[in-house]
């Protein structure tokens, strides 16, 4: 079995007595758009920990969400046959030769799944009697009380407590304190899956790189990424931005406008500007890909322009990509070689038209054969394979790289300051605690 040399305080799977038990397991199976999975990355990084359960004589229930079907301003819950499990289940089935068994809750239209239904419990007596591999819940954020308040909430983490001996959370990429990530260590006996210990190990090597350290940070707002940015640029020797994140910060910079960036994206960009006059960290690229459509890459439509040629009150179209010529100039490319750990979360370009500059930027990683070089995100992770399929399979069993399952949560967690300031992290933890009292 795998050390990552974690918190001692950390609960972890191995310590676990799961003979007999009945284990509620929370994954981040979140790959489905529109009734299809988009890339089993996140699936297949967790059948470990499920193969760990079955074998020490577990009988497991599986959990995700998938998609966002909570409507924030009218709180209404769409049940799409779009966001279903489904089609995980399917993946698995045939990934693993075994039944999985998913439940039907009678869901309101307005309101989603109100609680557990009794086709659940009958579930979990076919799994306890092994006429099933195991149970998969729909979609957690279906139920009313995952992401909810009050009574439905405390009773939703209660009657999925009832139904579990104990519980692992694997689910790395899901660090929002919702019901089936957090409340339920409340209750049972709660543990970190493979994955989960992984991913934190990793993560204390963004958190504690060899130097020189490269960030390549992008974004379509400044509103959800500021905070992490600031983050990352206290940690890092030096950043490359993408995105709108890199459009504010020549608007702010340089006093252009560009289509398509808001006031207050520039706005929040001035002060990393201030910041970065004294510290020198933040590395331009040169050569960007101005559009007049984001329609697509038309042809006339669209043109390669220089960050030298700005002038105050210029305004340009839109910026959707970086220029590849971008990464073979001189002090980036300088940069990139050197540096001995490399984190991406980026998308260079406006996908899935714009993409010379990712292709670019993961080439010109690649040829550091020194550096640590992580990854972070799904879109970013995605978008490597579309771009590089033959780099992406010839490094898949390289130490020197890794590729984490959830970007959002590498960003928080460097926000915060480490992987156990993380809600769901320090709920295991908080949960191993409360039961050393109970045995004293």
């Amino acid at each position: 079995m795998p050390n990552y040399n974690l918190d001692k305080r950390l609960p972890l799977i191995q310590d676990a007595d799961l003979n007999g038990k009945v284990v509620l397991v929370r994954f981040d199976h979140n790959v489905v758009k529109k009734g299809v999975i988009r890339d089993p990355y996140r699936i297949d990084k967790t059948i470990g920990t499920l193969y760990y359960i079955v074998a020490r004589g577990g009988r497991p229930i599986l959990m995700t969400h998938v998609g966002r079907p909570k409507d924030k301003k009218t709180g209404k819950i769409t049940c799409s046959p779009g966001d279903s499990v489904e089609p995980i289940v399917e993946y698995l089935k045939r990934k693993l030769h075994t039944d999985f068994y998913v439940p039907q809750c009678e869901i309101d239209a307005e309101l989603g799944i109100a609680g557990l239904c009794d086709e659940i419990y009958d579930a979990i007596e076919e799994l306890k009697n092994r006429k099933i591999g195991g149970v998969y819940l729909p979609n957690t954020r279906w139920f009313r009380g995952e992401e909810g308040e009050g009574f439905f909430r405390d009773n939703f983490a209660v009657q999925l407590s009832d139904l579990a001996d104990v519980y692992v959370n694997d689910a790395f990429g899901s660090w929002q304190p919702h019901v089936t990530t957090y409340d339920i260590t409340k209750f049972i006996p709660s543990y970190a899956g493979f994955l989960m210990q992984q991913e934190i190990a990793n993560l204390e090597r963004v958190m504690n790189p060899e130097r020189p350290f490269l960030a390549v940070v992008a974004g379509s707002k400044y509103d959800t990424k500021i905070g992490p940015l600031y983050a990352i640029y206290e940690k890092a020797d030096y950043i490359i931005l993408g995105g709108v994140l890199y459009n504010g910060y020549l608007c702010a910079k340089y006093d252009i406008s560009i289509q398509g960036v808001a006031e207050e994206d520039i706005e929040a960009a001035r002060k990393l500007v201030r910041i970065d006059e004294e510290r020198q960290k933040l590395i331009e690229l040169p050569y960007i890909v101005e559009s007049d459509t984001m329609e697509g890459k038309l042809e006339g439509k669209h043109r390669t322009i220089s960050i030298d040629d700005f002038q105050s009150g210029n305004k340009y179209g839109y910026i959707l990509d970086i220029d590849p010529r971008s990464f073979v100039d001189g002090e980036i490319e300088e940069v990139i070689l050197n540096a001995k750990t490399i984190f991406v979360n980026a998308v260079m370009g406006f996908t899935p038209h714009f993409t010379e500059g990712s292709k670019a930027l993961d080439e010109t990683i690649d040829k550091n054969e020194n550096a640590l070089k992580m990854y972070g995100g799904g879109d970013t992770l995605q978008e490597f394979k579309n771009l590089c399929p033959g780099l992406y399979l010839s490094i898949l069993d390289n130490t020197k790289y890794y590729f984490f399952t959830g970007g959002g949560t590498v960003i928080t967690a460097i926000e915060k300051g480490s992987p156990y300031g993380l809600k769901p992290i320090r709920a295991l933890m908080e949960n191993k605690e409360r039961l050393g009292k109970g045995a004293q």
